[in-house]
Order: structure tokens, then sequence, then C-alpha cells
């Protein structure tokens, strides 16, 4: 039996699967403490879209919410995501950029790290696990992507991780399945072979419950020498995002292991984002059912939106099965490809342009070129001859091919983007001027719960002031609040 500690998903891929990445800060601080306090081993908190998102949409402050989530955890060293050759963007971000990401985050308090390319081009990881260590020490887990097609065999993942593990700089060996295809049979054979490369390193495990198989995944994986199962809140838990929490917290006990989570923190945490999920109009409580076609195509579950929106916009719902279709032959003909960021969006582009123009490969985006090209790294396998062929022939291809990403050092990206602070230049470089000046016209982050400012709330105020009460308690899905009449 095994003593197996948690990674908490709830603020992370719990909201970027569920809620899009609109989690504000001030959904998550009255809570954020007591996930502080239950016992995870980490909490990962960020990722570069997060920024675009928070900032675009939100008009919230990225660095500033941030700064007031990593306070209110202090107990428990905070995570953020990278792809290792690029942020925010489905492009390339210049190295020097993505160094200074890193020393930035660690600078705002992040103490870990995961780092992954789908590609599994280790020298951009390992060059930013060594920044962060350089930064604060951070704790920085190599990510092998998982992937099913015939080029992805044990011994591909198990040569990088390899070099992954042998990296002073990588602390632990993290085993990614965002389509959450990985069964008995095949992790009897991975993990046991990531163990006797690990050097020692333990084995973290993440895996989204797409076909309502991870929880088991994740059992039977810790027969096999997982050690940290990355889990979520209930209500933010399962569908797209990770099993739950309470659930595996269960499970494993009922295998005869043990954790060191305090389980009387469950119920309220989950109250809480059940209560926000309510109220904003968000996702809550998922389930998924096990569907074998999704082995085929491996979309990720928060691309599903996506294609729908896609689709209606041109009034081709009715070609929904028709594009899945596509992206299981897009992603063969470009060479098996990971289904995770960036190439699950570039896969399931081209695969809506070819059903919506009705001429395949017809029209290719810029960043399609620039991956047929080698731009992003070498490919599992090789792109298809023909396909490669009409991408190449593209009306972009030759400009594209002509203009590699560009490299500019620290001091050319200052001067490039007119600012010497480093916090703003991140800003400059991902987001557009006028979505930063808006976010900065809406003020500080705002702290407070969310049903604080509903319509019903503003109504049961109206009430407070003709009753002249100053102030009453609401229950509200297992959680009181207190509110104020002013």
């Amino acid at each position: 039996m095994a003593h197996i500690e948690f990674l908490d998903e709830t603020m992370r891929d719990g909201q970027q699967s569920l809620w899009g990445l609109r989690m504000r800060a001030g959904m998550a601080l009255p809570v954020s403490p007591l996930i502080d306090r239950t016992g995870f081993k980490i909490i990962d908190l960020t990722g570069g879209g997060m920024l675009d998102v928070l900032t675009r949409y939100c008009q919230e402050n990225y660095w500033e919410g941030l700064d007031l989530l990593v306070a209110s955890m202090p107990n428990t060293p905070v995570r953020a995501g990278l792809r290792a050759n690029a942020n925010v963007s489905f492009g390339i971000t210049p190295r020097a950029l993505m160094d200074l990401w890193v020393r930035r985050l660690c600078a705002h308090g992040v103490r870990s790290f995961w780092l992954y390319d789908v590609l599994l081009g280790t020298e951009n990881m390992c060059r930013l696990a060594k920044e962060a260590k350089a930064a604060n020490g951070a704790q920085v887990a190599g990510a092998i992507m998982f992937a099913l097609s015939p080029v992805h065999t044990d011994d591909y993942f198990i040569k990088k991780a390899a070099i992954l593990a042998a990296d002073p700089n990588i602390d632990s060996i993290l085993l990614y399945d965002t389509a959450g295809v990985l069964e008995r049979q095949r992790l009897s054979t991975l993990v046991p072979a990531l163990v006797g490369v690990a050097n020692g390193k333990p084995i973290e495990m993440h895996s989204n419950n797409l076909l309502g198989m991870s929880a088991k995944g994740y059992l039977d994986a810790i027969d096999f020498g997982v050690s940290v199962i990355h889990t979520a809140s209930r209500p933010m838990a399962n569908g797209p995002s990770v099993p739950s929490t309470e659930n595996m917290a269960r499970n494993i006990q009922l295998r005869g292991h043990t954790h060191g989570l305090d389980e009387s923190l469950f119920e309220p945490v989950a109250n809480h984002f059940r209560a926000v999920g309510h109220a904003a109009g968000f996702l809550v409580d998922q389930f998924a059912e096990y569907d074998e076609f999704s082995i085929q195509h491996q979309i990720p579950g928060g691309m599903m939106g996506t294609f729908k929106a896609q689709l209606a916009m041109h009034n081709m719902m009715d070609k929904l099965d028709d594009v899945l279709d596509e992206v299981a032959a897009v992603r063969r003909e470009l060479g098996y490809p990971g289904m995770a960021t960036p190439f699950s969006q570039l896969v399931g582009i081209q695969a809506v342009l070819n059903i919506v123009t009705g001429k395949r490969y017809g029209t290719v985006p810029d960043e399609v070129i620039q991956y047929a090209a080698g731009f992003y790294g070498e490919t599992v396998a090789p792109v298809d001859a023909d396909v490669l062929d009409k991408i190449m022939a593209s009306s972009r291809a030759k400009e594209v091919v002509a203009n590699p990403p560009q490299h500019p050092d620290l001091a050319e990206l200052k001067k490039q983007y007119g600012t010497e602070d480093e916090d703003e230049l991140i800003y400059r470089a991902f987001v557009p001027q006028p979505d930063i000046d808006k976010m900065r016209a809406a003020g500080p982050v705002k702290r407070d719960f969310p049903l604080l400012s509903s319509p019903e709330l503003d109504q049961v105020r109206k009430l407070m002031q003709v009753a002249k009460l100053p102030v009453i308690e609401l229950q509200t899905e297992g959680l009181k609040i207190s509110l104020r009449r002013d």
C-alpha cells in the first residue's frame, strides 16, 4: 500500500475546462485559504491563457489577481503551467520572453511549474526548468503529453522521459493524458517504464475525464508506481476536467492507500464553487459517457464548444459529425500531433476549414504552415507527402516559410515594446493595447463574491433599506453570505 499525494486543479484545469479560464480572483478568494489548508502537495493555479482571457474578457489585472491568490495560500506551493516554446498565442514565442515569464511568475510567488511541449521538445523544457530553479528554486514537473497513435509508442515516451529525468532541474515526471484514454493495459507497460528511468523522481498523473475512465486510470496507475494524482473539487471536476478530489480520496482508501488531506474542508470549498458557478452561469458538477469515437479524434472537451460555435456561424451545425471525422483524418495526415494546445486547435481549425470551404487544404492557416515547416519542432511522424504539397502550395506558404520565428533578446524586446517594466512587457507582448487600457480603466481587482452583485441580491438590498436592516445573513447552496445594506 502507498501514501498518495494530491495536486489540486480546481482553480486551473477545473476552471479552464469548465469555465473557459474566466475564473476571476474574487471568485476563489473566499475559499482559497481553505484549499491551502487541505493538505495538497501543490495547488495548480495559472497558465498563460489566463492573462489573455482575464484581461480581454473580464477586464481584470492578471498580475494583481495572481498576487492576491498567492498571498491567500502561504502554506502550499502554487504551480504555473507553460508551453515550452510559446505562451498565450498559437505561434512561437521568443525564447527570451518565455524565460522572462518564468522569472516574473517566480517573482510573484509561483513555486512550482509544469512544463510541456506537445512534440516533446525537451531542450526548451530543460532551459525553462533551469530558469525556474535559478529564480527561486521552484519545483518543476516535466510533462510527457500522452497521445494514442501508431507512432506514440512506449519507447518514444520513455526516451523523452529519460532526458527530462536526467536533468537536475526537473523534480518529477508528469504523465499528462488530455484525452483521458489511458487504460490499465497501457498503464501496465508505460508507468513501470517511466519509473525505471525517473531516477527516483516521483511520477505524477493528470487525466481529463472525458470518457469517464480517469478515476479508474488513476487507481491502475497507482498500482504501477504513480504517487501524485491531479484532482479538483467536485463541482469543478469531471467531464473535460479531472476526477474529483472527493471521489479519489475515497477510492484510494478503499484500495488500502493513505492520503494527507483534511476531508472536512472538501464540502465548504465545493459549496462555494457550486454557488459561484450557478451565479455566473458556468458549468459545474459534470459527468461524461464513454464514447469510442473520442479515441479516434482525441478532441479535448473544451474544443467541442468552439467547433459548434464555428459551425453555427456558417449555419452548418448538421456537419458536426463530418468535422469530427475530418479531425481524425487531418491529425493522421499531419503526422499524429498530440491533441493539446496548440495542435488540438490547429488540427481542429484545419478540419473546420476543410468542411466549411468544401476543399481540403484549400485554405491553410499560417500556424499549420509553420507546423509543416518544422518551426514548432520535429513532428512525431512525417506529414503526409500529398498533404504537405497542398500546404506548401497555399497562397501564404512562401511568405510564412521565408519568415521563421525571430528570437530577439530581452533588451531588444524592451525597446520593441517601449517599456522597462517586465510585467508590463509581458502584457504588451501578448495583449492588444486597447484591451489593456480597458482592463486598467475597470479599476482594481474585485475581491467580493460574484453573488453579492447579482440582480437577486440587489433586490434583497432594496428590501433591506425599506426594512431598515443594516446586515442580513443568507444561505445559498450551502454557503453563508453576510450581506450589508450598502
